[in-house]
């Protein structure tokens, strides 16, 4: 409860110091941003200065932030996943959106970058809040994009970020990154897998 009041007083902040033009309605507004990045420091894993100064570079109206990841099936019905090097934990590779690319476009770039492989997008099957899944807490708020993808080319390796790459079975998933997909999110995916029918889940 208190990390999503923490994370509405900084979005009140950023919004309110990207339209104020009164130099007290500023200082309150940066009273409440810094209450937030209190809250968020006892709340979170994250260094209160690294939250401060990502809060300070971020400006405009608060909106949240994307994550998107690539689905990827092979003939046995195995996902892939890969090993990221921060956490030794395994996750679908991803990442932040980019400005200048689509979600697909950037499921592309990072199966690509983290796995070794050239894929073509099929489709979305998931647009997810992440606050109201079992992620562990973090400053930001994030919605994640889960787009399916097909091989077309290439082969299995490690990137810059990662330090293994597979595909795995339902029954026998690796430690996963929780703060990247939970364990009902992976099993979301085989769900996808099994009836290519079943429309796209949002929340």
């Amino acid at each position: 409860m208190w990390l999503d009041w923490a994370k509405q007083i900084q979005a009140i902040a950023q919004s309110g110091l990207a339209y104020c033009h009164d130099i007290y309605d500023q200082e309150r507004y940066e009273q409440l941003r810094d209450l937030s990045v209190e809250i968020l420091n006892k709340y979170t894993t994250v260094d209160r200065n690294i939250i401060k100064l990502d809060f300070a570079n971020d400006t405009g109206y608060a909106t949240p932030k994307v994550d998107v990841r690539g689905v990827i099936f092979n003939e046995q019905n195995q996902l892939l996943l890969v090993k990221e090097k921060e956490d030794a934990e395994w996750a679908l590779p991803g990442g932040w959106g980019d400005i200048g690319y689509s979600p697909s476009e950037v499921a592309v770039k990072e199966i690509k970058e983290e796995s070794g492989f050239e894929v073509e997008p099929l489709q979305l099957l998931a647009i997810l809040d992440k606050s109201k899944h079992n992620h562990p807490p973090e400053p930001h708020y994030v919605y994640k994009i889960f787009i399916e993808c097909k091989v077309v080319s290439g082969k299995l390796k490690t990137g810059i970020e990662t330090s293994d790459a597979g595909f795995f079975d339902r029954n026998n998933l690796p430690t996963l990154s929780t703060k990247r997909n939970t364990k009902e999110q992976i099993e979301l995916m085989f769900e996808f897998n099994a009836n290519p029918q079943k429309s796209v889940v949002f929340d």
